[in-house]
């Protein structure tokens, strides 16, 4: 065998990995760079969140579209500030509604490897990966790369999720 028996694939799927704003999801994501880089690919940072109706003081529904917006920029805020305005791999960012495990089985059916960072959260399975990594590698359709609390340095803290702004509900993942 030659060294170019073992030299990486270039190109091909991408990969892709799922951000919730947490230490452990920006390790994740890190990593996927690093993996995408040496292998020619892309990543695909998604993350996934849920229309939830905010009423601010004046009784005022916000419109999906814009809160649909304010994370979508907050989502492009993570990324550049986790990985910077260079990263060494295409980043592309995707901002899907729905449930955060489907959203990430659905884009694996066209990964090469779906990463995720585990906040350790749950029981059983789930108390060491979390319920959408448990999920995830149940049913993913690709290879599935775990990122413990512990390499990202989180120390089992979580992350305060990812927010467009202090009014919008919940973390996208």
């Amino acid at each position: 065998m030659t060294d170019s028996d073992f030299a990486p694939v270039q190109g091909g799927p991408p990969v892709v990995v799922g951000v919730d704003g947490s230490a452990t999801s920006a390790a994740a994501l890190r990593w996927a760079v690093a993996e995408a880089a040496a292998t020619g690919r892309v990543v695909r940072a998604v993350a996934a969140w849920t229309y939830v109706p905010a009423v601010d003081p004046g009784g005022v529904v916000a419109p999906i579209d814009e809160v649909a917006a304010m994370h979508g920029r907050a989502l492009d805020d993570f990324v550049r500030e986790t990985v910077g305005e260079r990263p060494g791999a295409p980043v592309r960012a995707d901002l899907v509604e729905g449930d955060p495990a489907d959203a990430l089985v659905k884009a694996s059916a066209e990964a090469s490897l779906l990463v995720l960072g585990s906040h350790g959260r749950g029981r059983l399975l789930s108390a060491l990966l979390g319920s959408v990594s448990a999920q995830c590698l149940r049913r993913a359709a690709c290879p599935v790369v775990i990122i413990s609390p512990e390499v990202a340095g989180e120390k089992h803290e979580h992350g305060t999720g990812l927010r467009a702004a202090a009014e919008t509900p919940g973390p996208l993942l």
